[in-house]
């Protein structure tokens, strides 16, 4: 046999067998398993999902988790906060669960923005677990208007109708439309928020600048209203956070998923 079609079939072979570097090079960035009865997987924005069974008796009270709940289900990730709460809330409108509590640490691995620590929790340790599955699998989504620079960040968040964990988070109203708009610097989020409310009637239902966050340097709109109204406005400042964020550094990318709003 010809060396070269020797040479190309062999590395076929080792390519099927996962011993190639393209074979590796291919291979989910996710796909580590610690092989551990806690880990339930990771995902985009250096997350990772865990689930506790049976959370031990002191803990469970010094947590103050209501003594129904005996597993809890756990999200934590060092970027994006916003994707993740979106996320969370998409899995208790998909699961037996209740949010226990969500936290803001300063993080984002040196960046304007936050991290995230989210508690579910679940009377069945097979719900908790769901949980935290759902909302792995639905964060390629919510970090699809996500836009950033060496400068900054943008981000957009809709859905058509919230739930438990973006009012627990933000206070927004369960079963209306709601919106995010975030920007950083915080002085480009205040622009985009003006251009918000002024493209469209909506409810403001908060507002957040630095020092009412985790002193984040960022400035932050919550809307409520018609889900079509809702969706304009945030589309509205997307478009000029855009090209302000562009104004301090590159064009701004997208995330390495596909925009959903």
């Amino acid at each position: 046999m010809d060396d070269n079609l020797m040479e190309k079939v062999m590395e076929e072979v080792m390519k099927k067998m996962g011993d190639t570097k393209e074979a590796k090079k291919e291979a989910p960035k996710n796909s580590f398993n610690p092989g551990i009865t806690e880990f339930v997987g990771t995902a985009i924005g250096d997350t990772i999902g865990l689930v506790i069974a049976n959370v031990d008796h002191n803990l469970h009270n010094f947590m103050k988790i209501d003594p129904k709940y005996k597993s809890i289900g756990i999200i934590g990730a060092r970027t994006g906060a916003g994707p993740h709460i979106m996320a969370a809330d998409e899995a208790v409108k998909a699961t037996n669960t209740e949010i226990i509590s969500i936290e803001l640490p300063r993080d984002t691995k040196g960046g304007a923005g936050h991290g995230c620590l989210i508690l579910f929790g679940a009377e069945d340790v097979s719900d908790a677990r769901r949980a935290v599955e759902v909302t792995l699998k639905e964060l390629d989504r919510t970090f699809g208007d996500v836009y950033g620079n060496n400068a900054g960040h943008i981000e957009l968040q809709y859905t058509a109708r919230a739930s438990y964990a973006c009012n627990k988070a933000w206070g927004a109203p369960i079963g209306k439309a709601f919106g995010l708009i975030v920007g950083a610097p915080a002085a480009i989020g205040v622009v985009i928020a003006d251009t918000a409310v002024k493209a469209a009637n909506v409810d403001i239902v908060l507002y957040a600048s630095p020092s009412t966050t985790s002193f984040t340097n960022e400035s932050i709109l919550f809307i409520s209203g018609d889900s079509g109204a809702v969706r304009q406005a945030v589309v509205a400042a997307r478009e000029l956070g855009i090209k302000l964020l562009e104004a301090l550094g590159q064009e701004p990318a997208p995330s390495s998923t596909t925009p959903y709003i």
